[in-house]
């Protein structure tokens, strides 16, 4: 018997990829320097030492030290077990939501505001299954692919955010969605052959949902009004929308009438252009038998 054999293993940064404080995310740094503050304000009260902490925790010391420093975002359940060892009545479990929220990064946060607030959202990406459709397994196997790669940090990072943003097929009430996708998406084993099952499988659930609508575009279609690129309109209940498309302001958000119109145009005819509802059903199902 070794001598580390009856000696816990404490968890170190190489343990938990991806927890990283994004230092342009102005919000998310100072919500995690008040996060650690407090963290540290409190063990210090109990008299208790940043090891003996890490200890009971199961976390080393100097990772204790980075999360009170603002330096590392801390897990839920180390937020959980700190509120436990420190005696604090649920005020450190309380934590929880705003430090869920600095995990991602400020540009998939913002899109998540715009998408909570939709009461109608249209999505055409030409080039992948588009990210709420996504399973973790597939969104991380596209992140890694980037060139320039991003660190493990980054793909750990956006890809928990890419699914987090997934949380708006559980809303009440519910917005109204509509996909189009590319055939050749589902039948390119991006990130892996043995993704596409379960990949289907998702597209075929959330096919099922009474406020979506999942349209195939077959590769065969002589005619297709979404050369241009992908197209994203969001609607709002007062009325307001904004949409984005690299074929219109270079992709940059746009609010103005005039080019709404547009992008809702191109996608009606990409719609039309497209399989059923029900056919495109039919379709993912074979395809799902084929693999």
């Amino acid at each position: 018997m070794s001598v580390d054999d009856g000696v816990r293993r404490l968890k170190s940064e190489a343990d938990e990829p991806g927890w990283e404080v994004d230092p342009d995310d102005d919000w998310g740094l100072a919500v995690i320097a008040t996060v650690g503050r407090q963290l540290r304000l409190r063990r210090e009260a109990v008299g208790m030492r940043a090891a003996d902490f890490g200890i009971a925790v199961g976390y080393g010391e100097d990772l204790v030290y980075k999360i009170e420093g603002g330096k590392r975002i801390p897990r839920p359940e180390y937020l959980d077990k700190a509120d436990e060892v420190l005696d604090a009545g649920g005020l450190i479990s309380a934590m929880k939501d705003d430090v869920a929220k600095v995990r991602y990064p400020k540009k998939v946060r913002d899109l998540a505001k715009m998408e909570a607030r939709a009461v109608e959202i249209q999505l055409y990406d030409p080039l992948n299954i588009h990210g709420l459709l996504q399973i973790p397994e597939y969104a991380r196997g596209l992140l890694l692919m980037r060139r320039p790669a991003y660190t493990q940090d980054e793909v750990e990072r956006m890809t928990a955010g890419r699914i987090a943003r997934q949380s708006i097929f559980q809303r009440d009430p519910a917005p109204e969605l509509s996909f189009v996708l590319e055939e050749w998406t589902l039948r390119r084993p991006l990130g892996g052959r043995a993704l596409m099952q379960p990949q289907l499988e998702r597209l075929l659930e959330v096919g099922r949902l009474r406020n979506v609508e999942l349209q195939v575009m077959p590769m065969d279609r002589e005619e297709h009004a979404g050369l241009a690129g992908g197209i994203e309109v969001l609607k709002f209940g007062d009325g307001s929308a904004v949409g984005r498309s690299a074929a219109v302001s270079n992709g940059r958000p746009v609010t103005e009438a005039k080019q709404l119109h547009i992008l809702e145009m191109r996608y009606g005819i990409i719609r039309a252009q497209a399989l059923t509802p029900r056919e495109s059903t039919a379709f993912i199902e074979q395809l799902l038998g084929e693999t």
